[in-house]
């Protein structure tokens, strides 16, 4: 009999391996596969478990590692840097989504406790699934993924007051008094704690560290973690706040990553537990008892929770578009919703019933949310297409019209992240003008103040790009990490100026071709450029020479880049020199005090027998000479415009003491 859990789990276990397998290869997130065995293994189906309390105990603890890993990934200096979409955004969306569907919640005749209960379920989002989407689809660093990141952040932060408020709702709190007695006791759990985070949290590492034991440290964050809930909730408090608390601590110590990074298999085990327990608590007799009431709640939470969600974006002075995206990633019901709905339940705010109906609903929102984020950039895109331009980009203080910015021959930067600010910090040096355009208000704001030529809205906007005189401009760069709106940048620009040099920077080789057919001159895809430096860096460690790892990389590129370059001049709308240089590259070099190229002229050929590279244009201080004479002598300081092949100008490096420019 004392085997009976061993067996449960097993069965739980094996049950979540097969239908995660089997979920995961029809695109689903892991954590619809959990919930699915948990129905097949629970007391309503199949009824494989025995034990159904002590895997539910087993899962409450997986909910405190979670609360206490939020604690210790959340940074205060990076909450202050993000503040505006932290507390701005998550406050509009968790303010409004809980008053508005408590106002729905007595139109239909419950009572306001309950509709406010109601509010708090539907006002939080899968953290949990929507990072995983995010990242598998490479958008964690978009526009909305970074709003979407700030709003959750909001909500995990909101989880413990909302946990607390709970008793209050089912009259078990002893009104103000009770909660003032319950937040001066969270007050001083915090104090604790942050005291404990600056004093004795390094102490007890450090003393740990020493013993360079992984299981001694592994053992004491576990210590920290589960004593801080346990002495929270011997106060009253409840075991998520204690843990929270407990994450925070380690968060500010020196040994965070490491902590995290040793609990994150213990939570993600414990939660899958919480998960397939929430599955299988669902009866799914009540799909067929109430099929056209669960139907209508989940689209009301889907609609209510884009529309709010949006609208919070838009009134931070994001762009239609975004904030729709935004919206609808964000429209399922949250994982922390299953533990605030156990605790209505125990208080008995919610019916059975309820329970079951909530549940049904919850997991449905969570099993659309693949699709919802499929379908939002196409669905925004067509939203957009049918409104006018002053409605769709953006409201605010920084949506103003602009008129055109007095400048030619510039370079247009759409995206301000690291790439753009490297790239404009480079022109700034040089003094070649600039104009860059951002979809974040607060990055502008804050860039605006530094003097920085900057424009506020979406570059796949004609207007946005005629306040950037694109007509005018030479080159636009599109540094951005969403490739959806970096096709439709690219198209625009194609359109509004076909002379202009277009080029985009990407994540993989797959959206290259995609680009090329609209007609941009040369991508750069980060996956490529990693390769490339990891190889350099590879070669470097062996001590091989600047100038065979030179060689290497240009074999490499010349090979690879001759490929993009075939698939660009299949779809090439190019025009200029350019579209007849297949194969070639033009680049400049700057000759140094030791270059043998100096005191040569080019009678001599040396640069040409050397290389094989043709020298285009000599430029010398102020002095441009384009196709320059033989009897040119080259001089200390020159800059050489040369034409050839990967593998010439390669060879023609070594020949400048400065490299490539």
């Amino acid at each position: 009999m004392e085997f009976v859990l061993l067996e449960d789990m097993e069965i739980l276990f094996g049950l979540a391996v097969a239908t995660v397998i089997l979920f995961r290869k029809l695109m689903f997130p892991s954590i619809i596969g959990f919930l699915a065995a948990g129905i097949l293994a629970g007391p309503h189906t199949l009824a494989l478990v025995k034990h159904i309390h002590q895997v539910e105990q087993m899962a409450e603890i997986g909910v405190v590692l979670l609360l206490f890993t939020i604690g210790i990934e959340l940074s205060l200096k990076e909450l202050v840097r993000i503040k505006h979409l932290v507390l701005l955004g998550g406050g509009l969306q968790v303010g409004i989504t809980i008053a508005a569907t408590a106002l729905i919640g007595v139109w239909f005749g419950f009572s306001p406790q309950q509709s406010v209960f109601f509010g708090f379920l539907v006002a939080l989002s899968s953290t949990a699934i929507l990072i995983k989407l995010l990242m598998d689809a490479g958008e964690i660093d978009t526009p909305h993924g970074k709003m979407a990141m700030g709003i959750l952040i909001f909500q995990d932060l909101c989880v413990v007051p909302l946990m607390l408020f709970v008793p209050f709702l089912a009259g078990r709190g002893n009104g103000l008094a009770g909660i003032l007695t319950v937040s001066a006791k969270a007050l001083a759990v915090v104090l604790v704690a942050h005291f404990g985070a600056r004093f004795a949290v390094p102490r007890i590492f450090e003393q740990v560290v020493k013993a360079r034991s992984r299981e001694l440290f592994i053992l004491t964050i576990i210590f920290i973690g589960l004593g801080t809930a346990w002495l929270t909730a011997q106060v009253g408090l409840s075991l998520a706040l204690g843990a929270f608390i407990a994450g925070l601590a380690i968060s500010e110590s020196e040994y965070s990553h490491q902590a995290l990074g040793d609990i994150i298999p213990f939570r993600d085990a414990l939660m899958s537990l919480f998960f397939i327990s929430v599955g299988m608590l669902l009866d799914p007799s009540i799909l067929l008892k109430h099929p056209f009431l669960i139907s209508s709640l989940v689209l009301t939470i889907i609609l209510i929770k884009a529309l709010i969600t949006a609208g919070a974006a838009m009134a931070l002075g994001l762009s239609m578009r975004i904030a729709l995206i935004t919206g609808l990633c964000l429209a399922q019901i949250g994982e922390f919703s299953f533990v605030l709905c156990q605790s209505g339940l125990k208080y008995g705010i919610l019916s059975p019933e309820l329970y079951q109906i909530f549940l049904a609903s919850s997991i449905a929102t969570m099993g659309l949310t693949p699709l919802c984020l499929k379908l939002s950039a196409p669905l925004a895109d067509r939203i957009v297409a049918l409104l006018p331009g002053s409605v769709t980009r953006g409201q605010g203080g920084l949506e103003r019209r602009e008129h055109s910015m007095a400048v030619s021959d510039h370079v247009i930067i759409v995206g301000y992240g690291l790439n753009g600010r490297n790239l404009a910090r480079v022109l700034n040096h040089f003094r070649i003008d600039h104009v860059v355009i951002e979809t974040n208000p607060f990055t502008v704001k804050a860039e605006k103040k530094k003097g920085t030529r900057i424009i506020f809205g979406d570059g796949s906007g004609s207007e946005i790009l005629e306040h950037a005189n694109i007509d005018q401009a030479r080159i636009i760069v599109i540094a951005i990490s969403d490739a959806a709106s970096s096709r439709r940048i690219a198209d625009q620009a194609r359109k509004m100026n076909p002379a202009i040099h277009i080029i985009v920077r990407t994540r993989y080789i797959l959206e290259m071709e995609p680009l090329y057919k609209l007609g941009v001159n040369e991508v750069v895809p980060e996956e490529f450029e990693t390769s490339i430096e990891i190889l350099s860096r590879v070669l470097r460690n062996y001590l091989l020479s600047h100038d065979e790892i030179e060689r290497c990389i240009s074999e490499v590129r010349g090979d690879s880049y001759e490929m993009f370059r075939t698939l660009s001049h299949r779809h090439s709308h190019a025009v200029g020199i350019s579209g007849f240089l297949t194969g070639a590259e033009i680049t400049t070099f700057r000759i140094g005090t030791k270059s043998p190229l100096v005191g040569t002229s080019l009678r001599d050929g040396v640069l040409r027998d050397r290389s094989g590279a043709t020298v285009l244009m000599i430029k010398r201080g102020d002095e441009i000479a384009p196709n320059p004479d033989p009897v040119w002598e080259l001089k200390d300081g020159d800059l050489v415009l040369l034409l050839g092949t990967p593998e010439q100008l390669a060879a023609a490096a070594g020949l400048f003491e400065h490299g490539h420019e």
